[in-house]
């Protein structure tokens, strides 16, 4: 999935804005179609094009799910107009909800930014609660409240979820001394993140040459802050993450692994860290369904089979994103018929079977393309049953509209300097210093 999931720089928002709003606008134009009419004349036979923004590989249409989609409404036409990267998409997209102007029919919002658009834009989308044939029994529940606003108003309907395992090497983890199979490596760390941080001490007392327990300190960050039910909002909307007590836990809770060389000093998603998992740097990393497809997409082929998931030492969640409906789309009645089917649980079971992205629908947890579900990289072993306990274990979390920066901040202005020899008060001070300059406090 996902460069979708990485933060957002600031250095880019300002040409993000201006290079991708002229992208989504001409997503508006492959339409094509008249306004009243509903209909476009771009492909010469009178169909309805249904115009979809999105970010980085999805896998709707990897999935055969646009076309199932058209064949059976013969008079649909679905084209999606995809940039690489959220942290350039959602700049434009955030422009043109601003302006209510170049919108498509369906756009996309990641779980790092649904907080920030129900709160500030809710007004330009439509209640998805209240189109036809939509049940919120049908969501986690906690997935469907990140997008309601307060009054109510459910503004995206959830495709996928994050719901946190560890993943890790079963030929490292045999060569250091530990088990292997996934029920009694979970039970190693079950109930307590200090208790993994102890699991590395022991691998790395006998490490393989030249590896390290964890990928990086902003990955193990990330998965302790996933389980908390508060982590850098409260529920009234004011930032707490510097009085948060969690925070400052997790945070000392990585940096004490980052000093003792249990992770490595690499920033995710960065082509340093890439190129250690092609080289088998690491044994083990914080994982949700769509880090599989990272790893598949970095590791050599020798590796596949080689990786097993296991229960993480909570419940957490890590990405996920939701479909909205713009109020000022051209077709908005057949986008939202359109979404609506595209998130039912049916679906989002045949995406995660093609795309590992783990559905946000509870029901598609006992389907046979969930419960049967296996992975190149993991071989043989069941993955589905892991990450669906997963996410029904996940807290129901306070999402805030900043939550991407302050966690930016956290992890490469912060967690990262306790592998370069600073202390965790350092780190600290200089996360600090960076977020509060982002927030303007």
């Amino acid at each position: 999935m996902r460069a979708r999931i990485r933060t957002a720089r600031k250095a880019m928002v300002v040409a993000a804005v201006a290079s991708l709003g002229a992208g989504l606008l001409a997503g508006c134009a492959d339409d094509g179609g008249d306004d009243s009419s509903g209909s476009s004349s771009g492909d010469g036979g009178g169909k309805t094009t249904i115009s979809v923004g999105l970010f980085g590989t999805m896998g709707f249409k990897e999935a055969g799910l646009y076309a199932e989609y058209e064949k059976l409404n013969p008079k649909i036409k679905i084209a999606e107009n995809v940039v690489e990267r959220n942290e350039n998409y959602y700049p434009a997209l955030l422009n043109h909800l601003t302006t209510n102007s170049g919108l498509l029919d369906v756009q996309a919002v990641e779980v790092a930014n649904i907080a920030e658009v129900t709160a500030t834009q809710a007004d330009k989308l439509e209640d998805m609660s209240k189109a036809p044939g939509v049940d919120k029994s049908k969501w986690l529940p906690w997935k469907w409240q990140q997008a309601t606003t307060k009054d109510g108003r459910t503004i995206g309907l959830g495709t996928d979820v994050g719901p946190m395992a560890i993943c890790y090497r079963t030929d490292l983890f045999k060569q250091a001394g530990l088990p292997t199979d996934p029920a009694e490596v979970g039970k190693l760390w079950a109930g307590d993140w200090a208790k993994l941080v102890e699991v590395g001490e022991r691998y790395k007392s006998k490490a393989p040459k030249g590896t390290f327990f964890m990928d990086s300190p902003g990955g193990l960050i990330q998965a302790i802050l996933g389980s908390e039910k508060e982590k850098f909002y409260d529920a009234s909307g004011k930032v707490i993450y510097k009085t948060n007590p969690a925070v400052k836990a997790a945070f000392n809770l990585t940096a004490e692994a980052a000093a003792k060389g249990l992770v490595q000093s690499q920033t995710q998603f960065q082509p340093g860290w890439n190129s250690t998992i092609a080289n088998n740097k690491f044994a083990a990393i914080a994982c949700p369904p769509w880090m599989l497809g990272t790893i598949k997409g970095n590791a050599k082929p020798e590796a596949a089979g080689k990786w097993a998931v296991a229960t993480a030492p909570k419940g957490g969640n890590w990405g996920g994103t939701f479909l909205t409906v713009p109020k000022s789309g051209k077709h908005v009645k057949e986008a939202q018929k359109f979404v609506t089917w595209l998130t039912a649980p049916e679906q989002q079971a045949k995406l995660f079977k093609v795309q590992a992205s783990f559905p946000s629908a509870p029901s598609a947890y006992t389907m046979p393309e969930v419960t049967g579900a296996t992975n190149e990289m993991t071989g043989d072993q069941k993955i589905g049953p892991v990450f669906a306990e997963a996410a029904k274990a996940a807290p129901e979390q306070v999402i805030g509209p900043k939550d991407q920066i302050i966690m930016q901040g956290l992890t490469d202005n912060g967690v990262i300097l306790a592998t370069k020899g600073k202390s965790a008060q350092e780190a600290w001070d200089s996360a600090v210093k960076t977020i509060d300059n982002k927030l303007d406090q």
